[in-house]
């Protein structure tokens, strides 16, 4: 998530004021394109689109890992959201919306719906909080092996009709 910009602050290099919507069906960009923070989907940490957040910053998978491990203490589980601060503007929402991984014993997709409704519904709330957009790939479509055309309705609901501006990228 991030906090807008001042108003007159320059646009950074190779971002687009075009992609900030305040309402509406989320904004979807291209592979080339870097998100500035992710919803993050998965029971363990190390493939997929959190190995670029992991090279850019360490505290998202450190806090993660910590969650995890103290979880008998503290509301890890599906559905659960961790926000992590690792830019005095620029945080990271660690979302649990799977259970387990896919394997080649698996009977389904390790993707839970509802866990990233009322996920994403807590994010929603965060980002109206902070005056804040949301930055995000396909959550729960990858390695979580759920389908775009389940989720979408979910990011719509949850946060583009609550009136957070979303940004989704293609990550290749």
């Amino acid at each position: 998530m991030t906090r807008p910009e001042p108003k007159g602050a320059p646009v950074p290099k190779g971002r687009s004021d075009k992609r900030r919507r305040s309402a509406g069906a989320p904004t979807v960009g291209t592979g080339s394109e870097r998100p500035e923070a992710s919803g993050r989907l998965a029971a363990g940490w190390g493939k997929g689109f959190v190995l670029a957040l992991s090279k850019r910053w360490a505290e998202p998978e450190a806090a993660y890992r910590r969650w995890h491990r103290e979880r008998a203490g503290n509301d890890f589980g599906l559905g659960a959201v961790q926000l992590v601060r690792v830019e005095k503007y620029l945080w990271v929402a660690n979302l649990v919306g799977q259970r387990g991984i896919r394997t080649g014993r698996s009977s389904g997709p390790p993707v839970r719906y509802p866990a990233i409704d009322t996920a994403l519904a807590t994010l929603g709330g965060h980002a109206l909080d902070l005056g804040a957009s949301v930055h995000m790939p396909r959550i729960g479509c990858g390695l979580a092996g759920g389908r775009w055309s389940s989720v979408e309705p979910l990011v719509t609901a949850r946060l583009a009709e609550r009136g957070v501006p979303v940004t989704v990228y293609d990550h290749d």
